[in-house]
């Protein structure tokens, strides 16, 4: 007698919902601790560059420090309640660019054997290159 024994790895693309991609997106990126707020970074970092910089040509070095001070203030002020975490920004991508990102997520993760999103995370987490691919892709949607 033979007995048909079910597969039960989800590598199909089917199998990784939208929600579990962006649940894994989300918490790999906490794993590493970082919080984002890519959309006023820019802006930021040049307000407080060119605070330094002002502050270096008017009163040298000391200048510098100051600059600096002040512009990483006026930066904070700028941007107050403008920041997102990383996992608030993928929640409110349009369905469409979620759909894309579970399809470049499932790519990156297809040669893992996972039965759930659980375990799926738990290899994701013990493999570095995943991970790092996976961060670089959050990093390109971030942005």
């Amino acid at each position: 007698m033979f007995w048909k024994v079910k597969d039960t790895t989800k590598s199909s693309e089917a199998s990784l919902r939208v929600e579990d991609a962006m649940k894994l997106l989300s918490d790999v990126w906490n794993a590493e601790q970082m919080k984002a707020a890519f959309k006023n970074v820019k802006q930021s970092l040049l307000v407080t560059g060119a605070m330094m910089v002002l502050g270096a040509m008017v009163m040298g070095p000391p200048g510098l420090a100051a600059g600096g001070g002040v512009g990483g203030f006026l930066s904070f002020w700028m941007s107050r309640g403008k920041f997102k975490s990383v996992p608030q920004i993928l929640k409110e991508l349009s369905p469409a660019k979620k759909e894309k990102l579970r399809r470049q997520v499932r790519d990156i993760v297809r040669n893992l054997e996972w039965t759930d999103t659980a375990q799926l995370t738990k290899k994701v987490m013990a493999n570095k290159a995943v991970q790092k691919q996976l961060l670089k892709l959050i990093i390109d949607y971030a942005i």
